[in-house]
């Protein structure tokens, strides 16, 4: 596909205009504008169908939030976004928005396929810019490394769309397991009954006509180009393959694992071993099996051993370690938390449950109301109060579940990871730690 010279320009402007994550703009400290609660917050959107129109809705009906300008490659997600919201400056490509309106927006809400989280985060925060992403932040480990950095040197806000981290069941979970009730965590076992696995044959020889409104060449970015096939990839199975998704541990990992790196307080693993399926050359595995080991904290016992399972028919937690009482079963996703004095379980969007010998353990649940995960950053970004989800929380957690899928590519070896110099200890797969980016979208930095 040729590119036309606007499109070449906006290539340009990622490689040196953004200067993706160490060049122009981090040397000249652009940070963002200091900003009181009363001010206006003026965001703008990237990807806004599928889960980026919730986003859209949710983010807007915070407190003095302005849309300011909308943007998907997609034209009709584009358009039925922007029907809501018609005063919005519309984009398909978000490298034009931020040249066009990078003095004139505050913040940016990020809600494409995995693989261009890192690049479009780190050019807006390169800009200055408050950001919220859904998860997981980045499609890679050194992607996460970067964008928590930049967060931090550029003063900016910072908010990961795990929105259930916000909800009175998982906030509930948490403060009541902080409080002692079931002892020092000894094991946790974390799943869910669902699979993003892509086809194991991987990509068909079938070519089909890009549809009209789609801009593919936008659609793929930074991703290696390959041509387009109905259904097979956008708008919803790109999870399954590698160049774009995390699979099922990517997309439902960051919510799952998310009360019990909280309550925990855990940090980066110290090693971690998969007995699931290989993933394939080009997609994810079904049906997987990890499990990690943690450096023991004054919550768990010396050592935390956390294993995570999903499919639809393969691997599932070991419910006799749960101590349920006889006829119960355990929920369709969530985890459970082995401790000295019982066993918690925390279903996913429901309130957590005890059990001690197969029966039902009282305890008294320190219920604490939801909040909106959106309105707690979009008010952040104005001064007011601080977000739950920041990258310097989010950005370790998603790099642990991202380890757990680079495990999946060689099942039966215990991979030990060091988390200072970044490495599992093993050539081909430190390759995977990062990605290199198409040629024309190359990130500084990266």
């Amino acid at each position: 596909m040729s590119s036309s010279p606007i499109r070449s320009s906006r290539r340009r402007f990622l490689q040196v205009g953004s200067a993706g994550a160490a060049g122009l703009f981090l040397s000249s400290r652009i940070l963002a504008r200091e900003q009181s609660p009363g001010d206006l917050l003026n965001v703008a959107f990237i990807g806004v169908g599928g889960m980026g129109a919730s986003d859209l809705g949710s983010t807007a009906s915070g407190k003095n939030v302005r849309v300011l300008a909308l943007c998907d490659v997609d034209a009709g997600r584009l358009g039925a976004a922007h029907a809501n919201h018609g005063d919005a400056k519309t984009f398909t490509d978000w490298r034009r928005l931020l040249d066009e309106l990078g003095k004139d927006i505050d913040a940016v809400v990020i809600s494409t396929p995995d693989h261009m989280h890192g690049p479009i985060a780190l050019a807006a925060m390169a800009l200055g810019k408050h950001v919220y992403c859904q998860k997981p932040i980045a499609h890679n480990v050194h992607e996460c490394r970067a964008m928590t950095r930049m967060a931090s040197e550029q003063s900016v806000v910072t908010q990961m769309g795990t929105q259930i981290h916000s909800d009175q069941a998982y906030l509930s979970a948490v403060a009541t397991l902080r409080s002692g009730v079931i002892g020092k965590v000894k094991e946790a076992h974390l799943w869910v009954s669902r699979s993003w696995a892509g086809p194991s044959a991987g990509r068909p020889a079938k070519v089909d006509p890009i549809p009209e409104g789609l801009d593919w060449d936008l659609w793929l970015g930074g991703a290696p180009e390959r041509p387009y096939v109905k259904g097979l990839y956008h708008p919803g199975n790109w999870r399954g393959w590698r160049d774009f998704g995390a699979g099922t541990l990517g997309d439902m990992g960051c919510h799952i694992f998310d009360p019990v790196f909280s309550a925990l307080g855990l940090g980066s693993p110290i090693s971690v071993l998969s007995k699931g399926a290989a993933h394939g050359t080009e997609t994810f595995a079904g049906d997987s099996d990890i499990t990690y080991s943690f450096p023991g904290n004054e919550h768990t016992s010396k050592t935390l051993s956390m294993r995570w399972t999903d499919g639809n028919a393969g691997s599932r937690p070991d419910a006799s370690r749960a101590q349920l009482p006889k006829g119960t079963s355990l929920p369709g996703a969530g985890s459970f938390l082995v401790g000295e004095k019982g066993v918690m379980v925390i279903p996913h969007w429901d309130m957590p449950r005890f059990y001690r010998d197969g029966e039902v353990l009282d305890v008294p649940i320190q219920t604490i109301a939801s909040r909106s995960h959106y309105h707690e950053w979009s008010d952040a970004c104005r001064g007011e109060g601080t977000t739950s989800t920041p990258f310097s929380y989010s950005g370790p957690l998603t790099e642990s579940v991202l380890i757990g899928t680079l495990a999946a590519a060689v099942p039966g070896r215990t991979l030990n990871w060091d988390a200072q110099q970044m490495s599992l200890g093993d050539a081909d797969l430190d390759r995977l730690l990062k990605r290199e980016y198409r040629k024309g979208w190359e990130v500084a930095g990266l």
